[in-house]
Formats: C-alpha cells, structure tokens, sequence
C-alpha cells in the first residue's frame, strides 16, 4: 500500500472501533480541565482482530521503508508494547520494552529485553500528543548505548508543542496516520459534520484555547 492509502485504512479502522471517537458538541475533560473534542484509546485496537492487523502489517512496511537498518523493536510501556511484540514477529526482529521506571527489585531493569550498545532501535508507540512520554524512552535507549533511529507509531495529533519536542531531540517520528486525515475520513462517513473539520483543526492546533467551540 502506498502512505497515503495506509493513512486513510488506519483512520477509518480507529473510526470504526471507536479508538478515536469526536463528540465536538459534547466535548470530553481531560485532567487539566481543557475540553476536548475527541477522545483516543488505541488499545482497543488490540481487541479488533480485523483492525489489529491492519495496525501491525503496516507498522511493519513502515518501519521496512523507514528505518531499514532496524535491529530491535523497543515498544513503549504498556501501550506499546504488544504492537511492538506483534510486529517484531513478523519482521523477525528482536523486541524488548522501556518501564516507566526502573524495577524496585531483582536487577533493576528499565529496559526489558536484551540490548546491546550500538544497536539501532525503532521505538513502537500507539500515540503521540505533546511527545513528552515517549522522548523518555528515547532518553533512556541512548544512555544504554543504543542508536535510536526514530519512532512509529499508530497514530499523532500533530500538536505544535509535540513537533518541536522531536525536533528538539532530533527524533523523528512517522504515523500510520493523523488528525487530520481521521478528521477527514470521519466527515466522510458521518461521523461529524463537515463544518466540524475546521473546529477539531483549531482544538488539535492550540487545545488550551476554548475557542474552537465558537466556530
């Protein structure tokens, strides 16, 4: 499949099991009390067989095309790291799993799997928002020697302060899709109204205004 066809499969399929629902009219409040008008849980899609393959053969042509030089798979904790077991498999590639913090006990570890300096890891992520979380891992991979190539993930919001995290830390990151393209796709089948693109657009380009509402 060419990118663009992946974008558009992967959007529909988080669609259709809602592991990204919009309800602008209706928005969800998130911890820090922003309304938002979509909601995401990628981890449904490791309860949609149909959708979870979709997920896992197009991660792996993704990272084929990529990162061709991969060594290992390091899948983030937890949300990544089925993906990137599932994917590893059918890249025949090692994989391991960066904790959140180091053991309490036994060795201690943060990495789970075995790595070697040197080598060159893909980082596995169902998510991207503002970066933070998964520029932890990356973080950690580099100070046990390892050459991070770069990050896939599922799905990104493409929010301002996430890119220039990236960039800050020289990280690239490719999605199976995006926002926009979701926004898009969902216009399409009636999820929302047409009229809704240009409001989710302006919520995924500055979230802490409540602007977006208005429009």
């Amino acid at each position: 499949m060419t990118r663009q066809e992946i974008n558009q499969l992967i959007a529909r399929d988080l669609l259709k099991i809602q592991a990204v629902f919009f309800r602008p009219e209706e928005p969800f409040t998130w911890a820090s009390g922003i309304k938002s008008p979509v909601y995401c849980d990628n981890r449904l899609t490791l309860t949609a067989p149909e959708v979870r393959n979709d997920v896992e053969k197009s991660l792996a042509q993704v990272i084929g095309e990529e990162y061709p030089e991969v060594e290992v798979l390091m899948g983030t904790s937890t949300a990544g790291i089925a993906h990137a077991a599932i994917t590893a498999h059918l890249m025949n590639l090692p994989m391991g799993y960066v904790r959140s913090g180091a053991k309490d006990h036994g060795r201690q570890n943060q990495i789970e799997g075995k790595l070697e300096p040197g080598q060159k890891v893909v980082v596995v992520e169902d998510l991207i928002s503002t970066g933070g979380s998964v520029l932890e891992v990356v973080d950690v991979l580099r100070s046990a020697g390892a050459e991070v190539l770069g990050i896939a993930s599922i799905f990104t919001y493409g929010m301002q302060k996430g890119i220039d995290r990236m960039n800050a830390a020289k990280v690239k990151n490719v999605s199976l899709t995006n926002f926009d393209v979701i926004a898009e796709e969902a216009a399409k089948a009636g999820y929302i109204r047409p009229e809704d693109i240009s409001r989710l657009i302006k919520f995924r380009n500055n979230p802490a205004d409540p602007g977006w509402e208005n429009l």
